[in-house]
């Protein structure tokens, strides 16, 4: 015997996965937003300085940190 779902189907299984997992696992995903955005921010200030001057590392740590450099 075969078991077959569509697409239609399996989108919908996974979204309800996700949305149980974010609900139940909230500091897991709030980590991993945070660190997604860290790095975003850090690529950002790596790809700023390589296009004038090097940015300092304190002006880095700033930005991540949230203060205005």
């Amino acid at each position: 015997m075969q078991i077959s779902i569509s697409d239609e189907k399996t989108r919908e299984m996974l979204t309800e996965i996700l949305i149980d997992l974010i609900k139940t696992r909230k500091e897991l995903f709030s980590e991993m937003i945070q660190e997604a955005l860290e790095e975003v921010g850090l690529a950002n200030a790596i790809a700023e300085g390589r296009k004038n001057e090097f940015v300092p590392e304190e002006d880095v740590f700033a930005l991540l940190d949230g203060d205005s450099a």
